[in-house]
C-alpha cells in the first residue's frame, strides 16, 4: 500500500508524521517511497533532510518507547528505504 508522498498538504512535520504513522497502522512503514519534492529546486535538498530527519526521530520514538525492537540492522534497512532504495525500487530506477 502506498499514501503517495507528503507534498503541499502534508508539507509539515505535523502532516509527515502523521502521514507515515497512518501508514505503520495501516501497512508497511518499511515499504514507504518517502517524500516527494521539486527535484528542479535547490531547496529540495534541505526539505529532503529535513523529511528524513523527520522519519527517523518518529521511528527512534518508537524504538525508546519499546514499540519497535531495538535491532541496529533492521532499523538501518528501514531507513534506508524510506530515504532512498524503496523509491528506486518501486520506481523501476
Amino acid at each position: 500500500m502506498q499514501l503517495g508522498a507528503a507534498w503541499w498538504f502534508l508539507d509539515t512535520r505535523d502532516g509527515m508524521e502523521t502521514q507515515m504513522k497512518a501508514l505503520a497502522n495501516n501497512g508497511l512503514l518499511g515499504n514507504f517511497v518517502g517524500m516527494l519534492t521539486d527535484s528542479r529546486s535547490f531547496l529540495s535538498y534541505s526539505r529532503h533532510d529535513y523529511f528524513r530527519r523527520i522519519a527517523c526521530n518518529l521511528i527512534g520514538k518508537w524504538v525508546e518507547n519499546g514499540e519497535y525492537p531495538d535491532d541496529e540492522d533492521s532499523l538501518k534497512k528501514i531507513v534506508e528505504g524510506i530515504s532512498y532504495k524503496n523509491a528506486k525500487r518501486y520506481f523501476g530506477l
